[in-house]
């Protein structure tokens, strides 16, 4: 018997944990074993933050017709947002030691936790084609520039690639591939070296432009927005910004299972969230107002900006660091999450290593190139999903602080046995799925349908909102609410 099925039986006898539901991958964490501090949470965000995605949507606030202040407005209202709930939500990895797929068992059940697992998994496994597509779309401008010559390998197509695309985005893929299957430890360790790389030549980018620009940069484009329109758009572009995390204040469990004390996580969210971005903000501001002061062009990535470098260093080192800025992305917010998602599906087939490798093949073969250049994928397909992660959080985050007050028997989690805490009826909780349906159901209506465009970049808040009240007027209080806080847990921290 195992130190988890011992503990287990103390509060509900002999309850055997089940190999479909506990391997070495999803096994809580040894408090002893965590490795994760302030600097690690704060590199999770120094490296996700500075993203090419998240450039291009801040640099398209600019092109919305929000003047600098405005911006920063904007992502100042979205990082405390954000502060509080990826706090909350870390709180709970720290706590328990598990990653997503087996938190979510709190409230939906053994088995019914595999559906906030597979929603979470397919977005993210899109993404990760998506994301490393665009890091490779930035290598190919980077080798044409240094070897001319190679240019005339990006003119044919094949499956919508050229031959240099193919060959540049195999290349980051099988670089990505290789971090994976060293787990996490070495994602951590690839982490803190990215982050202040990141940091640093994002910065020198925004110095040099500002000093390219004669040291004056346009606050606006000409014709900002004013008034109550402005606040409305401060106000969508905060929730938006939201929206494109609601993948990560799903999942942050996954990453603060490993960290050392509820204070690591608080100090590396202040640094990571709201310093950070607001120091984000401010390098799109410079970025955005400096190209406009130069020849009156909006930009929309950075990679239009990198394209004007004329110096051949600066050149490499913008995009290196943008490389290794969205491989850093892509391992943080769309590799984990699929992998613990694939195990919790398939564990007695797949560990860590093998699911990475089946996660990657996926995000190739559904060739994201093409996804990417398709809107009505982008905006419906992906939309949607997303649309879903917002009732997913409200049900879980509800259940887990305000029902059960932060009380989790974590060896119930790891068992079938029909007595067991989290088995609920035959593994499902039929009161989750109710509130939760509903509510995904108001997401993606407010998010698709043309009649709610002005309400669409809330829909997140939406369907979090409507799950957690709804959950929580329909959860069963009579059940018992036991507490086991995973002293004697199983797995050392990666």
């Amino acid at each position: 018997m195992t130190a988890l099925e011992d503990r287990s039986s103390v509060h509900s006898g002999t309850m055997a944990t089940s190999s479909a539901l506990y391997t070495h991958d999803l096994a809580p964490t040894k408090r002893e074993g965590r490795r994760w501090g302030a600097y690690n949470v704060f590199t999770l965000w120094a490296n996700d933050v500075h993203s090419l995605g998240n450039y291009a949507f801040a640099l398209g606030l600019f092109a919305l017709g929000l003047n600098v202040w405005g911006i920063l407005a904007a992502f100042a209202l979205a990082s405390v947002l954000l502060f509080l709930l990826l706090t909350l939500s870390g709180f709970m990895g720290q706590r328990t030691g598990v990653p997503f797929p087996v938190m979510s068992r709190i409230a939906f059940g053994v088995r019914g936790a595999k559906i906030p697992a597979a929603v979470r998994g397919v977005v993210a496994i899109t993404w990760f084609g998506i994301q490393t597509y665009l890091a490779s779309s930035v290598l190919s401008i980077l080798l044409v520039a240094l070897i001319p010559s190679l240019g005339r390998l990006d003119t044919n197509s094949l499956l919508g690639q050229s031959t240099l695309g193919w060959i540049t985005f195999l290349a980051l893929w099988a670089l990505q591939v290789l971090i994976v299957s060293y787990g996490m430890r070495t994602i951590r360790r690839y982490m803190a070296f990215a982050a202040p790389t990141t940091l640093l030549t994002m910065c020198a980018l925004a110095v040099w432009m500002f000093v390219r620009a004669g040291g004056s940069v346009s606050l606006d484009d000409g014709a900002p927005l004013t008034g109550g329109a402005m606040w409305l758009q401060v106000f969508r572009a905060a929730a938006l910004w939201v929206v494109v995390y609601g993948t990560f204040v799903l999942n942050f469990c996954d990453f603060t299972r490993s960290a050392r004390s509820r204070a690591a996580i608080v100090r590396g969210n202040i640094v990571g969230i709201p310093v950070n971005m607001l120091f984000f903000a401010c390098i799109v501001a410079v970025l955005s107002g400096a190209q406009f002061t130069l020849d009156g062009r909006v930009i929309t990535s950075p990679t239009d900006i990198v394209r004007t470098v004329p110096h051949m260093f600066l050149l490499v080192l913008a995009s290196l660091a943008l490389i290794a800025l969205t491989v850093a992305v892509n391992l943080l917010a769309n590799f984990v999450a699929p992998i613990y998602a694939l195990v919790d599906l398939f564990p007695r087939r797949l560990d860590f290593r093998r699911a990475g490798l089946v996660s990657a093949v996926l995000g190739l073969v559904i060739t994201p190139w093409n996804l990417y250049d398709s809107p009505v994928v982008v905006n419906y397909f992906l939309g949607g999903l997303g649309a879903l992660l917002g009732p997913l959080f409200g049900v879980i985050m509800a259940d887990y602080w305000l029902l059960r007050k932060t009380r989790v028997n974590v060896p119930a989690l790891y068992t079938e046995d029909p007595d067991a805490d989290y088995h609920y009826r035959r593994g499902y909780n039929p009161r989750a799925v109710a509130a939760f349906l509903p509510s995904a159901a108001a997401a993606v209506t407010v998010a698709l349908v043309p009649y709610f465009h002005a309400l669409a970049g809330f829909s997140w808040f939406v369907g979090a909102l409507l799950a957690a009240l709804l959950h929580t007027a329909v959860a069963d209080r009579s059940a018992p609410v036991r507490d086991l806080d995973g002293e004697a847990i199983a797995v050392a921290a990666e």
